[in-house]
């Protein structure tokens, strides 16, 4: 979580359109209103979009070993492709997020997060020649448009969006549209650059391997219990056993003799260190606590919580999301009491009478209530030295118990000790050699990891359930 200066606009446009990750459509209840139509898509202002990502997924990752490493994979593919013109420029993102993305410009991404998903430079290329492909195809300018066309067919949105309930039926139906239309994207992506990759002399199977991890990943994420599994299909790069029967069929067809390159050993030893997880500057999520060594405050959350460390703030849910938690900071002028900030228009419909100026370990705050059509909140802000942390918890089901646990939980906010500070150290990949007596329970037991560790160890590995690992053999683990 960084630091950042949110305003009203960016809480109603939460409230209306459901940015916030876990909380989308709760903070407000007013008048949904109207929205005009699109204008026609424009040209891509690449330097501007590029500024954008790296605002979004933690800027650049520095690491000579891993840039050379796409790089040459880069210039392979760009050669078996076929397509002298074009111009491919990577950038790896500081992102624990398993992602990777391309701009018509030809400028591709991905973050480490995928990077240290993959077991091989076969399953990376199969991935950065799933990005060329949709700049070859043109996807990207192809689904703007789509959905520019979308909403010209659509003309009725302007008028529905009036009633809350009609205006998400009709913003469901054309995302459902778009999705199908993004899936074939994905497919075609999927066999076309399996192809570039086989002729470049990487193994196809790398496609259906990475996809299966991929997929095994996004089922050991906790389930919010708002999404229907069945939906999955539709989500981008979908992750689901169509498409990887659909990526083996397509590496059946260009298997070559030698079966083509994998580099198991040379790809992990690139990964050796590599920065695992929530980054050092955004702070540590670990277990139901957060804690910012760098701004050097704690914070644990209530039982059964699941927290998630984004760039923008530390979000948070509770089993099938009937609790949900937002922490995050801004700078609010040290002459401006609280109180006064509470009031100044970031969040609706708080209740006056509920105002009540508090302290926790030693720092002012101040908390409130305030309510939704289908949410209740509390709010809690504190100011810690130049900063103001606003902590925001939601339930759908009002109590005192669950108003006792919320406070319970704020009054775990607290300065860090200097050992805590000095002892907190990011998670990063160890790339170790398998011993004749490890099996991948003894491996999976030495994860920094706190819960579900054999399942991680599976997944990062590329291990089937069942399947056992063999002395002399390199393997991921996560450490301190």
């Amino acid at each position: 979580m960084a630091k950042q200066q949110v305003n009203r606009r960016f809480w109603r446009l939460a409230g209306v359109v459901g940015i916030s990750l876990l909380m989308s459509g709760c903070f407000f209840s007013g008048p949904v209103r109207k929205v005009s139509l699109p204008s026609p898509p424009k040209q891509v202002q690449a330097p501007r979009d590029h500024q954008r990502i790296l605002a979004s997924y933690g800027g650049a990752y520095s690491d000579a070993r891993l840039e050379a490493t796409v790089a040459r994979i880069v210039t392979r593919l760009s050669a078996a492709a076929g397509k002298p013109d074009l111009r491919y420029k990577v950038t790896i993102l500081n992102s624990p997020a398993v992602n990777a993305f391309a701009l018509p410009n030809g400028q591709l991404y991905v973050t480490r997060g995928l990077i240290a998903l993959a077991n091989d430079t076969a399953e990376l290329a199969s991935v950065l020649a799933h990005e060329m492909v949709h700049v070859m195809a043109r996807h990207a300018a192809i689904r703007e448009n789509q959905a520019y066309q979308a909403a010209i067919g659509n003309r009725e949105t302007t008028d529905v969006l009036a009633d809350p309930y009609m205006g998400a039926l009709a913003l469901a139906k054309s995302k459902i549209a778009l999705a199908t239309f993004s899936r074939a994207q994905e497919f075609e992506a999927d066999s076309l650059g399996i192809g570039i990759a086989a002729r470049a002399g990487y193994d196809p199977d790398g496609a259906a391997r990475f996809l299966t991890s991929l997929d095994r990943n996004v089922h050991l994420k906790p389930n919010d219990g708002r999404t229907d599994p069945q939906l999955l299909d539709f989500v981008s790069h979908p992750a689901n056993p169509e498409r990887v029967d659909n990526a083996q069929a397509q590496a059946r067809q260009q298997r070559a003799a030698e079966g083509g390159e994998r580099e198991h050993d040379a790809y992990l030893a690139g990964l050796d260190g590599l920065l695992y997880g929530d980054d050092p500057n955004q702070g540590y999520v670990r277990g139901r606590r957060f804690m910012h060594p760098k701004f050097g405050f704690t914070f644990t959350a209530p039982e059964g919580f699941v927290l998630e460390n984004t760039a923008h703030a530390v979000l948070g849910r509770k089993g099938g999301g009937s609790q949900t938690l937002r922490l995050d900071v801004v700078r609010v002028p040290a002459e401006q009491p609280l109180v006064n900030y509470l009031a100044s228009g970031w969040i609706d419909n708080v209740n006056p009478t509920s105002v009540e100026e508090v302290t926790v370990n030693g720092f002012p705050a101040v908390t409130a209530t305030a309510r939704g059509d289908q949410w209740s909140f509390r709010v809690y802000l504190v100011r810690f030295g130049i900063e103001v942390y606003r902590v925001i918890f939601a339930a759908k089901e009002e109590s005192p118990d669950t108003d006792r646990i919320f406070r319970d939980s704020f009054n775990t906010f607290r300065h860090m000790r200097l050992a805590e500070i000095e002892t907190a150290k990011p998670l990063r990949l160890a790339v170790v050699t398998v011993g004749p007596d490890d099996t991948v329970e003894r491996l999976a037991s030495r994860m920094a990891i706190a819960d579900r560790q054999i399942e991680h160890f599976r997944m990062l590995n590329g291990l089937a359930p069942g399947q056992t690992v063999n002395p002399g053999e390199r393997v991921k683990i996560v450490v301190e």
